[in-house]
């Protein structure tokens, strides 16, 4: 116990001391350019996203092709997952966030343009669906994408006390990482409703036919602005000017209407330029260990959702997997045969694309609308059904392991072929399969962020989350921290059980 804590101690120290240092860390935003590295959330169309082609294209990255020709620099496409948007702007790895990117609520966290384009948060429902105004989702599932727009109007510190009530009328408000997910649960029947942009909402249901619609009462409203690091005024205003003359000589107009986003730009008009006008200082930081605290009592319940899909994963995972033995090592071909494809697929496909057929496959292959209360039952059912086809490969490797003198040896004595395996047999086989046992478990632990794939949310999820919210890193460094130490605890406990059957030492 002294070495363990002394161990966790030391990790503790260096997750501080790199976090520390990290945040002392960026890149010299008043160097001269060569190249203009936008960050972009790659499945937001119109503003970004990848077209049949195999393009980044949309209206934001088009505005910023133009102002990176003016200027003379190289334009750098960089998709970026949207809730690490923060650390890729801190690290300098991107100059500034240009995607659909709402102002509001955010006025202090960053160094803004001028707002560009008006935009309203929409609801999207069935066609069939009930749900005719906002009222009738008192009761209903809705979904909106993390660290969005649609999120901050129902539980941001700026959302009205009418969205909070609205929200407070929901039976779930869930998160998912990105609208293509959103609509799966949507179509599925998962959820009942999609809360997003305007812009976004629209192209959306042109796309995929007369499936959807759009409710008519608008949610809230907000402004898009460009969002650079803080401080950041020179790269800012450099673009800001490359804007106006874009505005002024009628390219801004020409490339809203390709985008057919005529009626939302607002570049130019009163009121636009309140965040633009804000002090760029650096904003106030509160006590490091306060909130380091505090980040650690809001990652609680995700840690516990973690364990519970560690925990249940195991159970099922580690009895079905021998089963597997035994069927991959049947005498009847047809059964080996089956074990084996199975093995093969589970092992050969992604784990996140498993979750989505089990989750999603009922509906889309059957047409058996799904519930929300299946989603965790899901994830348990996708990681059980995966780690059990590589516990049975590592179980078959135990097992033929053993020398076949041993088998003879007991048919000598007259025992059975259920008592040699499970007196003489199985034993020696978990001594010897611990080792790459305790592998797959300790990969198991850092798996269970994959849950997010069905808007499930555990730890590590929840800890990008708060990186977003708190535009801070040391939520990740936190969820690190209790990776590392859980892991750790494993990896302990599976060597005592080792050295214990270590008999004939």
């Amino acid at each position: 116990m002294n070495r363990l804590k002394r161990l966790i101690s030391i990790c503790l120290f260096t997750m501080l001391f790199c976090t520390i240092f990290l945040s002392g860390c960026g890149k010299d935003d008043t160097s001269d350019k060569t190249t203009f590295i936008v960050g972009f959330d790659a499945e937001f169309p119109p503003y970004g996203y990848k077209d049949d082609n195999g393009e980044y294209v949309g209206f934001d990255l088009e505005l910023a092709q133009v102002v990176a020709d003016r200027n003379g620099w190289e334009l750098v496409k960089q998709p970026i997952d949207w809730d690490s948007k923060d650390m890729e702007l801190g690290s300098g790895s991107i100059d500034c966030i240009w995607n659909g990117f709402t102002i509001n609520g955010r006025e202090k966290d960053y160094t803004w343009s001028t707002a560009y384009v008006d935009n309203s948060q929409v609801v999207i429902v069935k066609k069939d669906s009930d749900i005719k105004k906002l009222s009738d989702l008192a009761g209903k599932i809705v979904v909106v994408q993390s660290d969005s727009s649609a999120l901050a109007a129902f539980t941001g510190e700026d959302a009205t006390e009418e969205n909070i009530k609205l929200c407070e009328s929901f039976k779930d408000l869930q998160q998912v990482g990105d609208y293509n997910s959103a609509f799966m649960n949507l179509e599925a029947g998962s959820v009942q409703a999609i809360c997003m942009d305007i812009g976004v909402a629209n192209f959306q249901v042109k796309q995929r036919g007369d499936k959807f619609v759009v409710l008519d009462e608008n949610v809230s409203s907000e402004q898009y602005g460009i969002g650079f690091k803080k401080g950041n005024t020179k790269l800012r205003d450099e673009v800001q000017t490359t804007l106006n003359e874009m505005l002024a000589d009628g390219t801004f107009a020409q490339i809203a209407e390709k985008w057919e986003l005529t009626d939302c730009v607002c570049l130019g008009r009163e009121g636009t330029d309140s965040a633009y006008n804000q002090d760029a200082g650096e904003s106030g930081n509160e006590a490091f260990f306060d909130k380091f605290i505090y980040i650690t009592k809001q990652l609680g319940e995700g840690m516990i959702a973690t364990l519970t899909i560690f925990f249940f994963t195991l159970i099922l995972a580690l009895p079905f997997g021998l089963l597997l033995t035994f069927l991959r090592m049947s005498k009847l071909s047809i059964v080996r045969w089956i074990a084996k494809i199975y093995i093969s697929i589970m092992r050969g496909t992604p784990l996140m694309l498993q979750l989505l057929v089990v989750f999603f496959g009922p509906y889309f292959l059957f047409g058996i609308t799904v519930s929300a209360s299946y989603r965790f039952a899901a994830v348990i059912i996708g990681f059980s059904l995966n780690y059990a086809a590589y516990f049975a490969e590592i179980y078959r490797a135990g097992i033929e392991g053993i020398p076949v003198g041993q088998y003879e040896a007991c048919s000598v004595l007259g025992y059975t072929k259920s008592q040699t395996f499970f007196k003489i047999i199985f034993p020696q086989m978990v001594k010897r399969v611990i080792p790459p046992v305790t592998n797959e478990v300790i990969t198991l632990v850092k798996d269970t962020s994959l849950a997010f794939a069905l808007a499930y949310t555990e730890m590590f999820t929840l800890a990008k989350q708060l990186v977003a919210a708190e535009a801070s890193i040391i939520p990740l460094f936190v969820a690190g921290l209790f990776y590392y130490v859980f892991n750790f605890i494993v990896a302990m406990i599976m060597e005592q059980i080792e050295k214990k059957m270590q008999y004939y030492r």
